[in-house]
Parts: structure tokens; C-alpha cells; sequence
């Protein structure tokens, strides 16, 4: 005699996200996405960077890397998600002095020199103002261990976005035999340290495996090294790659491509960015800022 049919368990997880789906306004962006600012990139990942991801951006030495981190970041604050950006190069006051020099449209240079115009020097007063008080933290990235560095988060509340400047200069949890064994057991922390505190975590990280000699110099997955890792890890992998780098008087002087080279739930691709070096300013060349 046949087993009477099995009856299905209530799944209250999958029940509130179709309440979700059915609420939600066509094109509206859902609580837990967090938009980068950069229109053409959100649009790319379906709103943004979502909580719970961890999101790796790499590129050559001198891309920008940390610019562009640094831009997301004010740009994320800006819209009222809390940012946290932990910085293993710079204190707070020369982060501050770089987000002057992003946000008035100046260079650093001329901040440090004093030797403003007065168009200049009303531009950093507009900056001035519209950075006071923004929900942005600026922590230390040194300490003896991992879980020592990440404490710090622990006081700051309604975070949407960390930011980890960068990832080779994070501690490991403990001693591994080599430096990529480190590194890779600090991504794995970080995918956890992302889902635990429910955060999108956003890690510049340089690229060991890049060699500039060869045809194309577009990173590629392999070259963040890290045995494999970061492609096991990351939900979104982000690269910079600016022409006028190996091509010096191409013609593409500020052109930047910003490559989607992972995205564990959409489509990989890239968007067109511009790059003002000496204001350390990227802008999205779809949706230039006013």
C-alpha cells in the first residue's frame, strides 16, 4: 500500500520573499541594496552592492584603485547608508584632505599649498560643507590580528558599507605557511565578517598575478592570485583599466573602463568611466555628475 504523500513543510524564508517581490515597485531598489552612486555600474548590478556580498576591486599600481574606493564610499554616505572605510596607507586627515580634493573639483597639492583661487577655494567651501557630518567613519586597518581590526566596527551603528583599503595589508586570523595562504584565509574571514555584520564589503586588492608586458593588459580573474580565492569568495569582482597606462598619448587620456569581471548573481560586463587624476575623481561617463 502506497506511503500517504508527504506534506510540505512552510517555508517562512521563501513565503516573505515572494511578499517582497510582490510589493516592490517595478525598478525600485529592495533594503538590502546598497547604490554605488556610479549610475551606469548600478545599473550593471541591478541597483548596487548588495549586504551581505564582498566585493573585491583591483587594478595596476597607479589605477586609482584607492580613489575610486574612496569616491564610492562618499558617494554611498551621501545617501544616508553609514560607511565604515578602514585605511592601511592613510589617517584620517589625509583621507579627509583626499575626499576635499574628490568633492571641491581641486587638487591635493593645491590644498596642501595653500595656493587656491578664489573659484578653487569657494569649491572646497561647497565640499566643506556638504562633507560635515556625513555618516562616514575613517578607522585604522593596523592591529595584531584580524578580529582586533574588525572590533573598531563594533560602536558604529546602521553601517551599509565597509570599506577595506586593502586587502594585503589586513592581518590574518593566525600564522599560515606562506603570504597567499594568509591572504586567502583573510578573504575568507571577510566573506563571513560581510555576512555576520550584514554589510557590503568593498576590498581594494592589488593583483600579484598582472603583468603589463603582455597584449592585453585588462585584468583577469587569475590575476588576483591568492590560490584561487578571490574567485571563490567574491560575490562581485571589480577591475580598473585605463589605456593612457601602457598607451601614453593614445588619446584616452582619463578613459577608464571598470570591468565587471565577476558577478555571482547577474551579468559580468563593464562601464566607462573618466578619471580626473588631478582632483583623484572618477566620474561615470554615461551619467556625469553635475
Amino acid at each position: 500500500m502506497p506511503s500517504p504523500a508527504r506534506k510540505f513543510e512552510k517555508r517562512p524564508t521563501l513565503d516573505n520573499l515572494v511578499e517582497k517581490v510582490d510589493a516592490q515597485r517595478p525598478g525600485a531598489i529592495t533594503g538590502d541594496t546598497i547604490p554605488t552612486g556610479y549610475g551606469s555600474l548600478d545599473k550593471l548590478l541591478g541597483g548596487g552592492f548588495r549586504r551581505r556580498d564582498l566585493i573585491l576591486l583591483g587594478g595596476d599600481v597607479g589605477s586609482g584603485k584607492s580613489a575610486l574606493a574612496l569616491g564610492i564610499g562618499l558617494r554611498v554616505a551621501q545617501q544616508s547608508p553609514g560607511v565604515a572605510f578602514l585605511s592601511g596607507e592613510m589617517n584620517e586627515e589625509r583621507l579627509m584632505e583626499r575626499a576635499l580634493a574628490i568633492e571641491g573639483r581641486v587638487a591635493v597639492d593645491e590644498l596642501r599649498a595653500a595656493t587656491l583661487t578664489d573659484q578653487t577655494r569657494a569649491g572646497v567651501g561647497g565640499a566643506a560643507v556638504r562633507l560635515r557630518g556625513l555618516p562616514i567613519t575613517f578607522l585604522p586597518l593596523a592591529g595584531e590580528d584580524f578580529g582586533t581590526v574588525f572590533e573598531r566596527l563594533d560602536p558604529l551603528r546602521q553601517v551599509g558599507l565597509v570599506v577595506v583599503d586593502y586587502l594585503q595589508l589586513v592581518p590574518p586570523p593566525r600564522e599560515r605557511t606562506t603570504q597567499d595562504e594568509d591572504t586567502a584565509l583573510v578573504l575568507r574571514h571577510l566573506k563571513a565578517l560581510a555576512l555576520n555584520r550584514q554589510v557590503a564589503l568593498l576590498v581594494v586588492a592589488q593583483l600579484p598575478g598582472f603583468n603589463a608586458a603582455r597584449a592585453d593588459q585588462r585584468p583577469t580573474l587569475n590575476d588576483y592570485g591568492v590560490l584561487g580565492a578571490p574567485k571563490q569568495h567574491a560575490d562581485v569582482v571589480l577591475s580598473i583599466f585605463r589605456e593612457e597606462m601602457y598607451n601614453p598619448g593614445g588619446g584616452v587620456d582619463g578613459a577608464t573602463e571598470l570591468l565587471v569581471s565577476k558577478n555571482r548573481n547577474g551579468p559580468t560586463g563593464f562601464v566607462d568611466l573618466y578619471f580626473y587624476r588631478r582632483w583623484m575623481r572618477f566620474e561615470d561617463m554615461l551619467d556625469p555628475d553635475r
